[in-house]
């Protein structure tokens, strides 16, 4: 299998993986692809639109009915039917109905196809949970972020906070990962486990800049040695 030109950075949530996948693909000036946030809008859209997260006819009519759009801008990242849907897919239940519907295979299958369309043609960063496993197994980097629980919580918290959503406290924002964590790890369709050939890498303790740094490092090394143009 020849390899893909996909940076692919998995992770659970709040480890820190979207920042570092958009100042990455920023300062290697090639697409940055947000999967998480493909997930939550169709999660989104379900739950507004009364339609079960399950298997089923009438997920199937839903997926087969909308036009979903990836604008890759801050403003307009992920929108489906025309509605901007980029920063309704941050409200706080959004993460745990995101959790529930991508392990509907239909979806799955769905998302799938259309992230490996858009990645087809050019060097692309993409983040995720599966990314370096299931989606593009031959990505040509692959990068595991991960941080303490405690750490991930507070910057959940900073997030709600700057969203003037702050009627969560810290313990209770740590229990929410704890069980994220425990559902996506052991989930039946792609859990959430690094690829064999990712380099980890632990931001608990790291500057975003010497995070970056590291990353954009490894990245230049191994497109080098392959031929890779960024």
């Amino acid at each position: 299998m020849s390899l893909s030109k996909v940076i692919a950075i998995d992770g659970p949530s709040g480890s820190g993986k979207s920042t570092i996948a958009k100042k990455l693909a920023e300062s290697l000036n090639v697409l940055y692809i947000d999967t998480g946030a493909m997930f939550r809008a169709l999660a989104y859209s379900c739950d507004q639109r009364n339609i079960p997260l399950r298997a089923g006819s009438e997920m199937d009519d839903f997926l087969s009915e909308i036009n979903l759009e990836y604008g890759k801008s801050q403003d307009f990242l992920i929108g489906i039917d025309g509605e901007n849907l980029t920063k309704k897919i941050r409200e706080h239940n959004v993460s745990k109905l995101a959790s529930i519907i991508s392990q509907i295979p239909q979806v799955r299958e769905f998302l799938l196809n259309y992230q490996r369309e858009l990645a087809s043609r050019v060097v692309c960063v993409m983040e995720g949970r599966d990314i370096g496993t299931v989606v593009f197994p031959n990505a040509f980097c692959k990068f595991f972020v991960t941080a303490s629980v405690e750490v991930r919580s507070k910057r959940r918290l900073n997030q709600l906070n700057e969203a003037g959503d702050s009627d969560l406290s810290l313990e209770q924002i740590m229990m929410d990962v704890k069980k994220r964590d425990e559902s996506d790890m052991n989930r039946e369709v792609a859990p959430l486990k690094m690829a064999e050939d990712a380099d980890l890498v632990d931001t608990s303790d790291m500057e975003l800049l010497d995070v970056l740094n590291s990353l954009k490092r490894s990245v230049e090394d191994r497109a080098k040695g392959i031929g890779i143009t960024l």
